[in-house]
C-alpha cells in the first residue's frame, strides 16, 4: 500500500505501465529488497524470460531501464551485475518506492531522516520570509485536513505528506522542491516502522500546527526550530521502535 500511496503522491500515471516497466519493478523490487546482493549476476535472459512469460526484448528493455537508475550494469560476453548501493541513484522515484516494498531498514530511514533535517527546518526559515499568501494558504489547508481526518490512516498520512510539500514549495527554491520525494519516502517508512496509526501521537498534530502559525506570523526563526523539535520527535519514536 505505501508504495502505491508514494505514486499517487508523484502525480504517477494511473495507466497500466508497459511490460518492461512492470518487469523492471518486478527485478528492481527484488534487488532493493537485497535478494539480488551488490556485485552478483543476475539471471541469464531466457530464465527471466521464461520466468516472467516475456519476450527476450522485454527482458532486455527492462534491464535497460534499470541500467538508467544505476542499478545494475550489463557486462557483454559475461551477463548482468547488480551494482553497489553507492552507484544507485537514489532520488529516482522508482529506487525510493521500491525501498518502500522491502524489509524496513533502520539504517536506510536514519538516512532519510539526516536528509530531512538538513532540509526541512531552513525550508521553513524561508517559507516563513518568501512564501506568498496563497503559499500559507496551501500550508493552513494541508494542516486543516490532518487535523479534520478521522477515518482513514492513509488519507491522514497523504494530508501529511502535503503539508511538507506545500512548506517545500513555499521556500520558493526548485532545489528543495525537488526533494519532495525523499520527505514522501521517509514520512511512509516511519509509519510502517513504528507500526502505530499517527494521529495518536500526540506532538504530530500541535507540532504541525505550530510550524504553520510560525510561517502566517513570518517568523523564520520560531518556524524552523519548530520543525527541528518536529524531526527529533520522529527520530526518537524511530530510535524506540527499532531498538
Amino acid at each position: 500500500m505505501s508504495e502505491l500511496i508514494y505514486y499517487d503522491l508523484k502525480g504517477a500515471a494511473t495507466i497500466t505501465p508497459s511490460l518492461p516497466v512492470q518487469v523492471a519493478r518486478e527485478l528492481g523490487r527484488r534487488i532493493v529488497a537485497g535478494t539480488y546482493a551488490p556485485d552478483v549476476m543476475i539471471d541469464e535472459e531466457n530464465a527471466l524470460a521464461e520466468r516472467y512469460q516475456v519476450s527476450r526484448v522485454v527482458i532486455r528493455d527492462a534491464v535497460k531501464i534499470l541500467v538508467g537508475k544505476g542499478l545494475l550494469e550489463v557486462r557483454r560476453g559475461r551477463g548482468t551485475r547488480v551494482r553497489p548501493r553507492a552507484q544507485w541513484i537514489m532520488w529516482d522515484d522508482d529506487v525510493l518506492a521500491w525501498h518502500l516494498t522491502a524489509t524496513p531498514d533502520p539504517k536506510f530511514l536514519a538516512e532519510l531522516l539526516d536528509i530531512r533535517t538538513a532540509v526541512e527546518p531552513v525550508a521553513a526559515l524561508w517559507a516563513a520570509e518568501r512564501g506568498t499568501d496563497e503559499d500559507i494558504r496551501l500550508i493552513e489547508q494541508a494542516c486543516i485536513e490532518m487535523e479534520s481526518e478521522h477515518g482513514s490512516v492513509d488519507n491522514f498520512i497523504i494530508a501529511d505528506a502535503h503539508f511538507h510539500r506545500a512548506v517545500l514549495r513555499a521556500a520558493h527554491n526548485e532545489f528543495l522542491t525537488a526533494m519532495e520525494s525523499v520527505i514522501y519516502s521517509a514520512l511512509l517508512m516511519s509509519v510502517r516502522i513504528t507500526n502505530q496509526d499517527p494521529r495518536e501521537n500526540e506532538v504530530s498534530l500541535p507540532i504541525h500546527r505550530e510550524v504553520y502559525e510560525a510561517i502566517a506570523a513570518r517568523n523564520g526563526v520560531k518556524a524552523q526550530r519548530a520543525v527541528e523539535t518536529m524531526l527529533e520527535s520522529v527520530r526518537t519514536r524511530l530510535q524506540q521502535a527499532t531498538s
